[in-house]
């Protein structure tokens, strides 16, 4: 004697063969997309400011002021002072600016490839500062005197007892700054802790 099988309610049905709702499916994507969009954006914002400001303020300095020449600003704490360095700071590498260009070319381009993988607007503030200021003295050793790629970078801030610098040597030192602070706090480039994306990493190797 045949039985028919018994008919399965709702309650029993496969929970995942039931297509989840559009908004869950499209959620995760939709946030990623938003957070992506927001970090380019204030990459992209911070880049370009520290750049246009490193820029002007060079143009303004070799327009206004002869080389060599020394202003009080906020005597004695800091002082306008128009040198044109061909090395790093403290004058390290004078006969060696191709090295620079060439540093800070590949900098640009390390930073350009790096922030795809960037979720954190923290990250993408501080990459934006480095770029921008890579950026900055990249154009000065390209196009400033003596010749291409061997340029001069023109320096004009002065503090007691420290090297003379500018503009995009700030921005520099705010961006690996600001990296330094993210990675001792274990906040890395996606935004999450570092120990949370270490357990997510251990549990998917456990489902495998």
């Amino acid at each position: 004697m045949s039985t028919r099988p018994e008919e399965q309610g709702p309650e029993s049905q496969d929970p995942e063969a039931t297509p989840a709702p559009a908004a869950v499916r499209d959620g995760g994507r939709r946030g990623v997309s938003g957070v992506s969009k927001a970090v380019i954006g204030l990459f992209a914002a911070a880049a370009v400011f520290a750049y246009l400001l490193d820029q002007l303020s060079k143009y303004w300095v070799s327009t206004t002021m002869e080389e060599g020449e020394r202003i009080a600003v906020l005597p004695p704490v800091l002082h306008w002072y128009y040198i044109r360095n061909s090395g790093a700071a403290f004058s390290i590498g004078e006969n060696f600016t191709w090295v620079f260009t060439i540093i800070m070319a590949c900098v640009s381009v390390a930073v350009l490839i790096f922030i795809r993988r960037v979720g954190s607007l923290w990250w993408g503030l501080a990459l934006g500062f480095l770029l921008g200021g890579a950026l900055g003295n990249l154009t000065d050793r390209l196009f400033r005197p003596p010749s291409f790629a061997m340029g001069h970078v023109v320096d004009f801030i002065q503090l007691p007892n420290f090297a003379i610098f500018n503009i995009a040597d700030s921005a520099v030192v705010c961006g690996v700054s600001i990296i330094v602070i993210l990675t001792l706090r274990g906040i890395g480039a996606d935004g999450r802790k570092l120990s949370a994306a270490k357990q997510d990493g251990s549990a998917e190797g456990d489902h495998s």
